[in-house]
């Protein structure tokens, strides 16, 4: 199966993170918060929390950071309880634009949200109206020039439910949201690193944005994404 040309969006996204180190410490604390506080401290039963660990691990977040935060998240420490809240709206051209949230402050977070879209040409949506374009997996993604018969052999053994080429060469690997870290691991067996291991709303279509409003949507996005209880963002622009 084809897909959509995603490796330059991926770098573009890398790239703003290791600009923003802090910021992304910030959000994975906050998901192991979350995590922890959802299904418990303890890694070896807890997928979620796994997946926020390692993303943290990979942050070069020390091994003691992580482990205060579980702590506060399973009432060992004291700190701040988060809540989980997602905002759906549309931006340029009418594409769909997904935020999920952590917040302590759901007045702020919306506020803060709402003035994103509205000043960089998108608007807000209810809950519902541009979830139903998107598919929540998980993703594995593999840099061009993998083998994809190598790939797809092992992921679809595995238990993957398909396997992408994008337009540039990247490999995508989708699986249901819980078998993620089973497919990811029986990769890595077998020496095939993930650039990008995540549970995800993946966009069903693309809606094709080119000049002015390509470049508007990425503003729009990068905006989006700054915001301080912003986790992450999930559109269907082809940019």
């Amino acid at each position: 199966m084809a897909g959509h040309s995603k490796w330059a969006n991926i770098q573009h996204r890398k790239g703003r993170q290791d600009e923003k180190r802090g910021k992304v410490w910030t959000r994975v604390i906050r998901e192991i918060m979350v995590s922890a506080r959802a299904g418990g401290g303890d890694l070896g039963i807890n997928p979620r929390l796994r997946l926020a660990v390692e993303k943290a691990k990979a942050a070069n977040m020390p091994a003691d950071t992580i482990k205060r935060n579980i702590d506060k998240a399973t009432g060992n420490l004291e700190g701040v309880n988060y809540e989980e809240i997602r905002y759906e709206g549309y931006g340029i051209g009418g594409a769909a634009i997904i935020v999920d949230t952590m917040t302590d402050n759901r007045v702020r977070t919306v506020a803060e949200v709402r003035h994103a879209f509205s000043k960089h040409g998108g608007n807000m949506g209810t809950e519902g109206s541009v979830a139903f374009q998107f598919r929540h997996c998980g993703q594995l993604v593999y840099a061009p020039g993998t083998s994809e018969d190598k790939v797809m052999e092992l992921a679809l053994d595995a238990g993957a439910d398909d396997v992408v080429v994008d337009d540039d060469g990247a490999i995508e690997v989708l699986t249901g949201p819980t078998d993620l870290e089973k497919v990811q691991l029986a990769l890595q067996a077998a020496g095939l690193k993930a650039e990008v291991a995540e549970v995800t709303m993946r966009p069903e279509n693309l809606i094709e944005l080119t000049g002015d409003d390509a470049a508007k949507m990425q503003r729009l996005l990068d905006v989006l994404e700054d915001l301080d209880d912003v986790q992450a963002v999930y559109h269907n622009a082809g940019l």
